[in-house]
């Protein structure tokens, strides 16, 4: 299953993510990596340095899912962004009172 707009295909099915109990917050492009972990984190009882190579393979993919998103909206806000004078763009430092 290809999400739109993601370069990353879904690898983990929905019944993979159901009978893994993964939170629906957490069934995106890298599921296929968080049951693994939580596999891992429930039999070595939680000790974080237990499974620390599934933990950062699954934090890896989560960062690149974050950088994707914020290319694409970057791109968006490049693509729309308007002409000096028009439009209601909120400056990032606002003016002062006086000025």
């Amino acid at each position: 299953m290809e999400i739109e707009g993601s370069s990353k295909p879904m690898i983990a099915t929905q019944k993979e993510m159901v009978e893994a109990k993964v939170p629906l917050a957490y069934r995106d492009q890298c599921a296929h990596l968080l049951i693994p972990l939580n596999k891992c984190r429930q039999s070595e009882f939680y000790l974080p340095w237990k499974c620390e190579d599934e933990r950062h393979t699954y934090e890896k993919c989560e960062y690149e899912l974050v950088m994707e998103r914020m290319l694409q909206m970057q791109k968006l806000k490049q693509a729309n962004k308007q002409p000096q004078g028009q439009g209601s763009s909120i400056p990032l430092i606002p003016k002062a009172a006086n000025a």
